[in-house]
């Protein structure tokens, strides 16, 4: 059964969601410096020039997003910026992540041409839209709110957890190297990785009814103290962004089976638990479809008891108890239910070792320049797209408007995929085949042998058009 495409997506939009995510997008190019204040009725259309302390050059911000003035003369107070307003205004009720100040830090300390560079390397192979819909969707479509969020999302990445300049441009392969480190902790760090790695305790394989890619985590390979905190919360962020690159519309959600087979009171650490459920409530929102705790013990109900509490709602709410692999069947078929769960799909999870030579094109930084460049080029293109659309949405002219989005969303697409060799480290996944070219995912590939080191990619002038 083909995916369905579900509500609140790109292609599935009330007049009023569509409405919310043109609103969103003009507060997040206003504040990516690409549109103007006056791009709005309700915001100053000034803007103004702030010495950059690090480049000792302009930086222009846009004052919706610093102080506006008072009139010295009169010795008026400084008036409330609209930045200000969104925060009062978007700080969600119950801000348990720090979400609201992390947005003040974005703002306050990356320019415009960074908080827009972050935007773009998260989108990665994602429709634009689809990116931004999910921070409307967890904010029940409350845009000011989904704009905290995104931002806080952004700072997360860029300035704390590094994801794309650190976790995903190094990999398994950076981690390899970093277990020979003369540094004691770099040492500790890639051993740690690479441990967790090996052992599979997280693995993606096969999906479900919906279409949805499965991360199967082996619970009883954890124990408390193995790994340093910072390796755990390193890994937890590659096995999902990883997860990220098998998604293909319509499919935008993940299936996550708990595997509680011979769980402990050993396996149970509550810091990962937390780092995991922060993960998912506030910096990937929207990517969970199922969550199955399998064939968990009696002693781990008063465990789920405190775990419950620390959930979102509308999370716990995709959290189903199975026991056995009729329990299963109603989320995936019989016959892709591995083996080591009760069913009958025979694979079982090996690790590959990285191959020597399999990151050279990101040696190729002239070929990598290139391929930014005409990325930029159609970046732009839908920047300027979203904007005609924004300002006219309805009508034939509006139609064409929004069609000319989604072709250009499938050129950033394709594009990513040209470039993702020069960004990411290659995965398992690529090595055994189930990420191919282009990002088409074969899960048949699983079974071949691993591939041999392959060279960069040759670029060609189609290619950078």
């Amino acid at each position: 059964m083909a995916p369905q495409l579900l509500p609140g997506r790109p292609g599935n939009l009330t007049p009023d969601q569509e409405e919310k995510l043109r609103k969103l997008w003009l507060l997040v190019l206003q504040l990516c410096g690409t549109a103007d204040n006056n791009e709005t009725p309700s915001t100053d259309a000034s803007t103004s020039q702030e010495q950059d302390p690090n480049s000792g050059g302009k930086k222009q911000r846009f004052s919706m997003f610093r102080k506006n003035r008072g009139d010295s003369k009169s010795g008026a107070a400084d008036a409330p910026s609209t930045a200000d307003t969104i925060v009062k205004n978007g700080a969600s009720d119950d801000d348990k992540y720090g979400q609201t100040k992390q947005f003040q830090e974005m703002i306050a300390n990356n320019t415009p041409e960074t908080i827009r560079e972050t935007l773009w390397s998260m989108v990665k192979h994602d429709h634009p839209d689809a990116l931004l819909l999910r921070f409307l969707r967890a904010r029940k479509w409350d845009v000011e709110k989904a704009l905290v969020m995104a931002v806080s999302t952004l700072n997360w990445r860029h300035n704390e957890m590094l994801v794309d300049a650190d976790i995903m441009k190094n990999g398994e392969g950076g981690a390899q190297e970093d277990e020979k480190a003369e540094d004691a902790r770099t040492q500790k760090l890639g051993k740690d990785f690479m441990a967790q790695i090996r052992m599979g305790k997280s693995f993606l394989h096969g999906t479900d009814k919906n279409g949805r890619p499965i991360c199967v985590v082996r619970v009883r390979l954890h124990k408390q103290g193995e790994q340093c905190e910072e390796s755990l919360e390193k890994y937890t962020v590659y096995i999902i962004e990883t997860t990220r690159m098998l998604l293909a519309p319509p499919v935008d959600t993940a299936t996550i089976i708990f595997d509680m087979t011979g769980f402990s009171m050993a396996n149970m650490d509550y810091t990962p638990v937390k780092f995991m459920i922060k993960c998912f409530e506030a910096n990937y929102p929207e990517s969970l479809g199922a969550v199955l705790v399998h064939n968990s013990p009696w002693i781990f109900q008063g465990i789920w008891r405190v775990i419950r509490g620390w959930l979102d709602p509308v999370v716990a709410g995709k959290v189903h108890f199975t026991n056995n692999k009729a329990e299963l069947a109603e989320f995936i078929e019989p016959g892709q239910i591995l083996k080591e769960l009760g069913g009958e799909e025979d694979w079982e999870y090996k690790y590959v070792e990285p191959v020597a030579g399999e990151n050279d094109a990101m040696k190729d930084t002239a070929a990598k320049e290139r391929l930014l460049e005409a990325r930029a080029d159609v970046v732009k293109n839908f920047e300027a797209a979203t904007l005609d659309w924004i300002h006219q949405p309805g009508g034939d002219e509006g139609k064409s408007n929004k069609a000319k989005r989604d072709e250009i969303a499938a050129e950033l697409r394709e594009g990513y995929w040209r470039l993702d060799p020069y960004l990411r480290a290659r995965s398992l996944y690529d090595r055994i085949g189930v990420i191919q070219p282009g990002g088409k995912i074969t899960w048949d590939a699983s079974r071949a042998p691993a591939p041999k080191a392959q060279p960069a990619p040759e670029t060609s002038a189609d290619d950078l058009d």
